[in-house]
């Protein structure tokens, strides 16, 4: 499928969006094609884009200050993936945007997305739909790692993100988790 029809069919399956309206929105999206380990937003920069995946597996990390990395987002077809906070307030990103496969995202700039907020509304309630549904899940993976056991986690991951574990390396996963790759095999070994 065209990479923005993709994007397009997203927008339609939480709002309505008309044919001139579609049209609009096609006239700014670029589409980028990413290889294995490209970065597609640096730490440091300012991250000016909405980003959707339109096809492959990208991950959003951070690294501490004894260069240790730390996934906190993965992201597969269908979804989107960001550095919401520099984003949403146009400061520096703490976090990097990187492809663990080829990877197809359709990306709009943030000027463009305030412009057609105010051209198709629908649009505006469709993000403000999809920003409330992460910070109830970051809200909930906040708590999950403050209340659960590492094996709950891990279950956890493996019951809702089957895709992805079968997709990225262990070590990333243990990352995401918070866990090392040692305990993380262990939890493997150990697991139904």
């Amino acid at each position: 499928m065209n990479p923005v029809e993709h994007l397009l069919n997203h927008f339609r399956s939480s709002v309505a969006i008309s044919l001139e309206e579609a049209h609009l929105i096609k006239q700014h999206c670029k589409v980028i094609e990413l290889g294995r380990k490209d970065v597609l937003l640096f730490a440091g920069d300012t991250s000016k884009h909405m980003r959707f995946i339109s096809k492959g597996c990208l991950r959003a990390y951070y690294m501490d200050s004894e260069a240790k990395e730390h996934v906190v987002q993965f992201g597969i077809e269908g979804w989107w993936i960001n550095d919401l906070y520099s984003y949403l307030t146009q400061t520096p990103a703490r976090q990097f945007v990187q492809a663990l496969e080829p990877s197809t995202v359709v990306q709009i700039s943030k000027n463009t997305l305030d412009q057609l907020f105010h051209n198709i509304p629908s649009l505006e309630r469709f993000f403000r739909l999809k920003f409330e549904k992460a910070y109830v899940a970051f809200q909930e993976r906040t708590m999950d790692t403050m209340s659960k056991t590492a094996e709950q986690r891990y279950q956890e991951f493996r019951s809702k993100y089957r895709a992805i574990e079968q997709r990225v390396p262990q070590y990333m996963v243990a990352s995401y988790l918070g866990i090392t790759p040692e305990f993380l095999s262990s939890l493997r070994k150990n697991s139904p």
